[in-house]
């Protein structure tokens, strides 16, 4: 998997949620909660304390990814995140369709010093 972001998403990003610490890493997220059942789901940007065993690494032109490859079966091959006009929003589109049109960037670490 490919995941390249623009540099307004990459610095929107840097900014407000590593300008504290460099600590954690991202995880693109197909996220299932309250969704009614596995299949349907939506795609996040999860920040997390460090990678699940299983998870696999993408490739980027600015971050390190991780992302469970259990889930890599909803996603094309390259995507895109570019920066919304809302103060979190995200876009996460391939060069067929948009996933995730508002997409968020989710903080789930659990040290409070690398929360923004």
């Amino acid at each position: 998997m490919n995941i390249q972001f623009t540099d307004e998403a990459a610095a929107h990003i840097r900014d407000t949620y590593f300008a504290k610490s460099a600590a954690g890493a991202i995880k693109l997220a197909y996220d299932t909660e309250g969704c009614g059942c596995a299949v349907n789901g939506v795609a996040a940007l999860w920040l997390v304390d460090s990678p699940e065993e299983d998870d696999m690494l993408a490739r980027s032109n600015v971050f390190t990814i991780f992302y469970d490859p259990r889930h890599e079966v909803y996603f094309e091959e390259r995507l895109f995140v570019d920066k919304r006009g809302g103060a979190g929003d995200f876009v996460l589109k391939s060069s067929a369709q948009t996933y995730n049109p508002s997409m968020k960037v989710i903080d789930r670490r659990t040290s409070a010093a690398n929360r923004f």
